[in-house]
């Protein structure tokens, strides 16, 4: 668990459920974490206590939809009927501006998970002075074709049914295939993690693998293609640390694919801080893999992560 929870207001009118594990030792950095589709902050305490170990004051929010955070215009399972992405990048602004003001001086760094990480995406395009670095794992940014057909789909159900329903579509293109990719699977979201009481705790919690509305669809295709194109990636600065990781058994990034082709597309925009690792081995949660799978990842994040802080601090400005 988490050692502190509480409640952030959050300009976009959300009760931000938010989490806070501070720094042990002297303080490197600040850590913000950004969740999945259908899951929740706290799943990610294990995480946030290994790095507040390497100096990093950690918080991680609900996204609105999600967890424990309230909104008047969001229940669970849609961001908001209208500007959602938006909505979603302020109440992350809010968080950041909050971590920040409490610890000054010190680096900002941004993960996100999956879902998490195009949104985490989305605030680096949309407030590149804002973050120091940025770590995007697990997630899809190279929707193709097969994003564009989502997307034509979720216009139909759009105009038969409304935006403000679960798809009755995208969760088997999604979820349901994805876990019928898996060979010999003990269940349904085996996809997630090789670790079966991983997968079990996933299944047996209430705030996880819900349905999610047509406009949440909407919003996640969207902001998924606005934000990997040539136009969006321009808006980063080419200096910023990115870190990449993806799994060779993750059938939500095309084993993997999917996260060397991003690669490829930030370096022919000119970003000179890359790191990609795509892990033999692991699935889609990296974070919740079996041990021997998901420690190793862990200690090169806790590594880039200090390299990231130290360069920071040595820098002219900041010296």
């Amino acid at each position: 668990m988490f050692s502190q929870v509480s409640t952030l207001q959050s300009p976009s009118g959300a009760s931000l459920a938010l989490r806070h594990e501070a720094a042990r030792g002297v303080p490197r950095g600040i850590l913000l974490i950004s969740h999945g589709l259908a899951e929740h902050s706290a799943r990610y305490a294990a995480f946030a206590a290994r790095l507040a170990a390497e100096g990093f004051h950690v918080y991680a929010h609900d996204h609105r939809g999600h967890g424990f955070t309230s909104a008047p215009d969001a229940p669970r399972g849609q961001f908001s009927p209208k500007g959602g992405i938006g909505r979603v990048i302020a109440d992350m602004r809010a968080v950041r501006d909050h971590a920040a003001a409490r610890h000054s001086g010190l680096p900002v760094v941004l993960f996100g998970h999956s879902m998490g990480g195009l949104m985490a995406l989305a605030f680096a395009e949309a407030h590149p002075g804002d973050i120091d670095a940025l770590a995007v794992w697990n997630s899809n940014l190279e929707p193709g074709l097969a994003g564009r057909v989502a997307q034509a789909v979720l216009a139909v159900e759009r105009m038969l049914k409304g935006s403000d329903v679960p798809s009755g579509v995208l969760p088997r293109l999604t979820f349901g295939a994805w876990g019928r990719s898996i060979a010999n699977r003990r269940t349904d979201f085996d996809w997630l993690s090789h670790d079966p009481a991983e997968v079990d705790a996933y299944i047996a919690d209430p705030r996880c693998g819900f349905d999610v509305n047509v406009a949440m669809w909407i919003d996640i295709f969207a902001v998924t293609f606005a934000n990997a194109s040539a136009q969006g990636l321009a808006r980063l600065p080419r200096r910023l640390p990115i870190h990449l990781v993806g799994g060779e058994e993750d059938p939500a990034t095309d084993f993997g694919r999917a996260v060397h082709a991003f690669a490829g597309r930030l370096k022919k925009s000119r970003l000179e801080d890359v790191t990609t690792t795509v892990y033999r081995g692991m699935r889609h949660e990296t974070l919740k893999e079996s041990r021997p799978l998901r420690d190793p990842a862990v200690d090169a994040f806790a590594g880039w992560c200090r390299r990231v802080a130290d360069a920071w601090t040595r820098a002219p400005e900041h010296a």
